[in-house]
C-alpha cells in the first residue's frame, strides 16, 4: 500500500504534466479536422437534451443528412424542423433502441429513404434513479436494454457497410459513472461500465479497418432534464456540464479522430487517483475514489415511484 502511494506521488504529477502540454500543444498546433460535408449522422436519443445539440453541432458543422431516432415523436419533429431551417436535410424515425428486431426494421428504412449512415452517435440512454433493492425490475432491464444492448444493435445494423465503404465512425455518449460509480443509480452505473467495456473492445477490433473509426465520450455531470435533482459536492470546483459544450467537444472528438473523450480535462485526475488507491476501502483496491457527484436528490420526482425515462 505505501508503495502505491509512493508511486502516485511520483507518476500523477508527471501525467498532469504531460496532459497540459498536450493540451497547449493542441492550442498552438491544431490538427486538422475531418470534413463533414459527405457524412450522413444518425444520432439515437436525437430529440432533446445532449441529442439536440449534437444534432445542432453536426448541422453547423456541414454534415451532409441528419438522421435523428427516439420514442417521442414531438421532440424529434421540433428538433427535425430546427435543423432544416438552418439549411441542412433532416429526418427523424420513431425506434425505441432496446428492441432489436425495431432497430433492424428501422434501420433498413433509413437506408431505403436516406442512404448509408457514415456516423452512428449512439446517444440514447435513461436513468431510473434508486437503489437495488428500491428498484422496479422492469425498470432494471429497461436501463439495460437501452442503455448497453441498444448499442449493440445499432452498431450491428449500420457498421458492416461502414466496413464496405472504408467510412464509418462508431460513438458512444457514455458517462464518467462508466468509471467510477455513485449510490443511487445503480441501473445506469451497470449500464454505462457495460456500454465502455462494449466500445473499448470495438474501437480495439476496429484498428485493422480502415476509414472505420470509434470515439467514446466520458462527460461529468450534464445539466440535462435526465439528471434533475443531481447534486454536486463542490459545485464551485465542478460544476455541471452544458449540453451545448458536450456537444461541441463531441464532435470535435470525430473530427480529430480521438478513440476518447474525458470532460471535463480535470476528470483525468481522478482517474488517476482512483488507478492508484487513492480513497479506496479497506483493501486498498482502489473501488472507492473521490467522484464529486452525490445520487438523484431523494426529495425529488424519483422519490415519489414516478420512474423519468427523459432519455429520448
Amino acid at each position: 500500500m505505501v508503495w502505491k502511494w509512493l508511486g502516485a506521488l511520483v507518476v500523477f504529477p508527471l501525467q498532469m504534466i504531460y496532459l497540459v502540454v498536450k493540451a497547449a500543444v493542441g492550442l498552438v498546433l491544431p490538427a486538422k479536422l475531418r470534413d463533414l460535408s459527405r457524412e450522413n449522422v444518425l444520432i439515437t436519443g436525437g430529440g432533446r437534451g445532449i441529442g439536440r445539440q449534437l444534432a445542432r453541432e453536426f448541422a453547423e458543422r456541414g454534415a451532409r443528412k441528419i438522421v435523428l431516432w427516439g420514442r417521442t415523436e414531438k421532440c424529434l419533429k421540433e428538433t427535425t424542423e430546427e435543423i432544416r431551417q438552418m439549411g441542412t436535410e433532416c429526418h427523424y424515425f420513431i425506434c425505441d433502441v432496446g428492441n432489436r428486431e425495431e432497430v433492424y426494421q428501422t434501420a433498413k428504412a433509413v437506408r431505403e429513404k436516406v442512404g448509408d449512415i457514415t456516423i452512428l452517435v449512439n446517444n440514447a440512454a435513461v436513468v431510473h434513479g434508486k437503489s437495488l433493492m428500491d428498484s422496479d425490475d422492469d425498470a432494471l432491464l429497461k436501463s439495460q436494454h437501452i442503455n448497453t444492448l441498444g448499442q449493440f444493435w445499432t452498431t450491428k445494423a449500420f457498421l458492416p457497410r461502414m466496413l464496405e465503404l472504408q467510412n464509418g465512425h462508431i460513438v458512444c455518449l457514455n458517462s464518467v459513472l462508466a468509471l467510477s460509480a455513485i449510490p443511487g443509480a445503480i441501473d445506469y452505473c451497470t449500464s454505462k461500465a457495460s456500454a465502455f467495456a462494449f466500445m473499448e473492445s470495438l474501437t480495439l477490433g476496429l484498428l485493422d479497418c480502415p476509414g472505420v473509426s470509434a470515439t467514446t465520450v466520458l462527460p461529468f455531470h450534464t445539466s440535462t432534464e435526465m439528471f434533475q435533482g443531481m447534486r454536486v459536492r463542490f459545485p464551485n470546483l465542478f460544476p455541471p456540464l452544458k449540453p451545448e459544450t458536450v456537444a461541441r467537444r463531441t464532435v470535435e472528438a470525430v473530427q480529430l479522430n480521438q478513440a476518447l473523450l474525458l470532460l471535463p480535462w480535470t476528470m483525468h485526475a481522478l482517474i488517476i487517483l482512483k488507478r492508484y488507491g487513492a480513497g479506496g476501502g479497506s483493501s486498498g483496491s482502489g473501488s472507492c475514489w473521490p467522484l464529486p457527484l452525490l445520487p438523484v436528490d431523494p426529495g425529488g420526482e424519483e422519490a415519489s415511484g414516478k420512474r423519468k425515462y427523459p432519455g429520448d
